[in-house]
């Protein structure tokens, strides 16, 4: 029996694992993955530093209607979906209410002030500081009224820690030359972050785990079961799993698993879609550029440049939405942006509870059950920090009350 199972290989499950490796060894990774491809791979590499208000707010339950993807926005609510997102939905609503958000805005803005320190712990463990960089993100917008208006909204905004100032004609000049078609206006982030390359941020993840005496098992979790109080994993090759602590850290594939025994998880499947071209002529160590007014971030990583954007609500198996790409594509081809026309085409899953705040904690189905999931667009940027946070909370044997998901019981 090993002393820790975690169900689970993304930024999340292998940030857990390496620091549970080194606290207390002997520990199996279970994921069927390799390489890995899904929404720790497809984001946008964006380290979000500014992202402290939890999207679950009226203000972006009064500004839906324009982002719909009917009106070339990026929010997408498929009809073959409803029986998922009208329910969440509901619960979102409910979740905007003045007194929850700010308690979620609490809750949230204290993670990611520790956010960027722990990514910073990670890389410097891995020995690879080159991994991330620090050197902020472009915001900018293509009219005059658009860019009035964001401003204002940005200047409106908590941000936290992450500070941006309106750019510089250096700046505006660098972003510019990106495209033949005008800005009006832009901000850049000054602190926020990038992963130099998600691909090999995971693969190096993965190296310094095994080599520090980890195990990565490739089966598929596919149910929990729970045997004097203690849940055990019943993974896709028939074999029943016992371990001293359990963690599920298996995104969008928690909510079934943590079903089965009992707990509520009203998470649905928020999918994303990039597009990727691995010949480019986007300028060396060029922050992501966000075109606020296309719901669009370009990064620039070492294998390629990437186009990412929407926000489709759904069911987990629905098949990819093929006019997505075609839309990515439209708006790289109308901004002239230097991207190669021969793209890889990518579809994720985001974890996303109603609330817009992670799921992290111990069960009370099972003494020796942990959970860290449902982090939506904040994977990659708290994922270092739930590590850390998961495996102390394995040695004390308490979470973070805020972030419990008996909140949804």
């Amino acid at each position: 029996m090993s002393r820790v199972i975690i169900v689970g290989g993304g930024i999340v499950g292998l940030s857990v694992a390496l620091e549970l490796q080194k606290r207390r060894g002997d520990v199996t990774v279970l994921d069927p993955e390799s390489p890995r491809k899904g929404a720790s791979y497809g984001n946008a590499g964006h380290i979000a530093i500014e992202q402290v208000e939890p999207l679950a707010s009226w203000g972006l339950i009064r500004s839906a209607w324009r982002r719909w993807f009917a009106r070339g926005g990026a929010l997408s609510f498929p009809a073959a979906g409803v029986a998922a997102w009208l329910p969440f939905g509901l619960r979102l609503m409910a979740a905007a209410a003045p007194a929850r958000f700010a308690h979620g805005k609490a809750a949230l803005s204290a993670l990611m002030g520790e956010a960027m320190p722990a990514w910073r712990r990670l890389v410097q463990s891995l020995g690879a500081p080159d991994l991330i960089c620090e050197d902020g993100h472009y915001v900018v917008w293509e009219s005059e009224a658009s860019a009035k208006a964001g401003l204002a909204a940005w200047r409106e905004t908590d941000t936290g820690s992450a500070r941006f100032h309106v750019l510089t004609p250096d700046e505006r000049a660098a972003v510019s030359a990106l495209t033949p078609r005008p800005l009006h206006g832009g901000i850049r982030f000054e602190n926020t972050g990038q992963v130099a390359d998600n691909a090999r941020l995971l693969a190096q993840m993965e190296a310094a785990f095994l080599t520090a005496g980890g195990q990565v098992v490739r089966q598929k979790a596919v149910g929990l079961s729970l045997r004097d109080g203690h849940a055990q994993v019943e993974s896709d090759d028939g074999l029943m799993r016992a371990a001293e602590s359990v963690i599920i850290c298996a995104g969008a594939r928690s909510k079934p698993l943590m079903e089965g025994i009992g707990h509520a998880v009203p998470l649905i499947a928020e999918r994303g879609y990039h597009i990727q071209s691995a010949r480019h002529g986007w300028p060396a160590g060029m922050p992501p550029v966000v075109f606020e007014d296309r719901s669009m971030i370009v990064t620039g990583f070492e294998s390629g440049l990437r186009a990412a954007s929407f926000v489709e609500l759904n069911r987990p198996d629905a098949p990819p939405d093929a006019r997505k790409w075609q839309r990515l594509r439209q708006h790289v081809s109308e901004l002239g942006l230097p991207m190669d026309s021969e793209v890889a085409e990518w579809m994720g899953i985001r974890p996303t509870l109603p609330d817009y705040l992670p799921a992290i904690g111990r069960s009370d189905k099972a003494q020796n059950l942990y959970y860290a999931f449902g982090h939506q667009h904040l994977g990659l940027t708290l994922g270092p920090l739930t590590g850390e946070i998961v495996a102390a909370m394995v040695e004390s044997g308490t979470g973070p009350q805020a972030f419990d998901i008996k909140r949804f019981a």
